[in-house]
């Protein structure tokens, strides 16, 4: 390996280096392909209630490695400790959640005449997994717990900026008796190995977390072999709260919609769209709420914003709060070493703005009002993106007509979530292809095969 080909991982709240992480080049991503390839071969014929006893003794290693994960996930993406428990926690679900699956990938008996037609769910081969630097931890879990199931070999390249969890994955995985080959995690950078997962033959599904102009890229070159693809990509989620709501309990929980991992997150509720006649109300809700947002020590078991992951994307996310915005109020953050933003709330703002229209994937929300049901649906699918959002409404009606009206793919009423690894997962229009978690997961790592049996003599 050169110099060239080692990458400095960095603590985004000290700005200090953890450590010193080597990228895989053109010849050793060709090399982990072979071997995910030749184990493919065996791992497919594994029986399923060994493939199942296999994936539950990986959950339990990640169980007993929690804190561990937790920590590396602190020191290495900031984000705060309580989250990355629930990440840890997350991942080992997940895993464990599919471990039931192999023994469940049933097919059908289809009535036909002259004999007796059978499908079976067959695994695709060798899934590369280009995974993000926001949610390091969980979002490798939800591609190769599902894909492993599936008897599929998976090679993971974790976002550069991010790789300690995804490689201590990949040992605990050793650990627990999955075979060589099987599960490779491969540092590198995405032109490299990203890239390489879209053009090798041998690589036959190309999972893809991240922005939507990537994801474009990832699709166009795959469509040039038939090669399926799954993609979660950016988002413009929006907060609709009508008159009729808690209005305290929506703006207390707002700043948490969109904050939450510093706004690096891409179902992150940007937009706060308030009905006209509870607009100032709202308003005055908000700012305590967005105030009192501890920003501050990932480690500190009460802070609940840790930094942004690099100076870069501060810069990126300032671009969109120039001198002049719009700033109705702003939380606080620290002063001195790590990529700090303070929470912003810009209200009210043009429809038009680049922070109204544009992911901007930082701790910044734009409030807008509205004035019906109409006029609020018209406001949230004016966007390139339909991945999640939030309506707040005490009418079950309304939060019925509105939820089937907003054009995405994850909402909640009255919450915020957007994530369950039992329900599916993934987003409308440019948000994305395909679904994550949930049953339908094993639709995106399998294809069916048709087989008749003629019983004619």
């Amino acid at each position: 390996m050169t110099e060239t080909d080692l990458f400095e991982v960095v603590n985004p709240a000290t700005e200090e280096v953890i450590t010193t992480v080597e990228l895989a080049g053109l010849a050793e991503t060709d090399a982990a392909i072979a071997r995910a390839r030749a184990a493919f071969d065996t791992w497919r014929r594994v029986a399923p209630a060994d493939r199942a006893r296999l994936l539950r003794s990986f959950a339990a290693a990640v169980d007993a490695d929690r804190e561990h994960l937790a920590t590396l996930e602190v020191a290495n993406a900031g984000h705060t400790i309580g989250n990355a428990r629930w990440e840890a926690g997350n991942a080992r679900d997940v895993i464990e959640y599919y471990a039931a699956a192999p023994e469940r990938l049933l097919g059908r008996q289809i009535p036909v005449s002259g004999g007796i037609d059978v499908t079976f769910q067959e695994p695709i081969g060798v899934v590369g997994v280009i995974v993000p630097w926001n949610f390091p931890m969980p979002i490798a879990a939800w591609a190769l717990a599902p894909a492993l199931a599936a008897g599929n070999t998976v090679i993971v390249k974790p976002a550069e900026l991010t790789p300690l969890t995804a490689l201590r994955l990949g040992e605990l995985a050793l650990q627990a008796g999955i075979p060589e080959g099987v599960l490779q995690i491969l540092p590198g950078r995405g032109p490299v190995v990203g890239q390489r997962f879209v053009t090798h033959p041998d690589v036959r599904k190309v999972v893809f977390t991240g922005s939507t102009r990537v994801g474009k890229e990832i699709l166009a070159g795959c469509a040039a072999q038939v090669k399926p693809v799954t993609l979660e990509l950016g988002g413009k989620s929006a907060n609709i709260v009508f008159a009729d709501a808690d209005l305290a309990r929506a703006a207390a929980t707002a700043p948490y919609a969109v904050f939450d991992n510093a706004g690096q997150d891409c179902c992150a509720r940007s937009r706060i769209l308030v009905e006209a006649s509870v607009f100032e109300d709202f308003l005055a809700l908000l700012e305590p709420a967005v105030r009192g947002v501890r920003v501050g020590d990932p480690t500190d078991e009460k802070t609940e914003m840790g930094p942004l992951i690099s100076a870069a994307h501060r810069a990126r996310v300032s671009s969109y709060v120039p001198d002049g915005s719009a700033v109705a109020f702003r939380g606080s953050a620290p002063d001195g070493p790590g990529f700090w933003y303070p929470p912003t709330v810009l209200a009210p703002v043009r429809h038009d703005d680049r922070a109204f229209t544009e992911e901007i994937f930082g701790p910044v929300v734009a409030v807008v009002p509205f004035h019906d049901e109409q006029d609020a649906l018209r406001i949230a699918n004016a966007t390139e993106y339909g991945l999640s959002g939030s309506i707040w409404t005490r009418d079950v009606g309304r939060a019925l007509r509105v939820s089937r009206g907003v054009d995405a793919g994850n909402l909640s009423v009255n919450s915020h979530s957007s994530v369950r690894y039992t329900t599916p997962f993934g987003g409308f229009k440019q948000s994305g292809l395909g679904r994550e978690l949930g049953p339908d997961a094993l639709n995106a790592f399998t294809q069916t095969k048709n087989v008749f049996i003629s019983t004619e003599e």
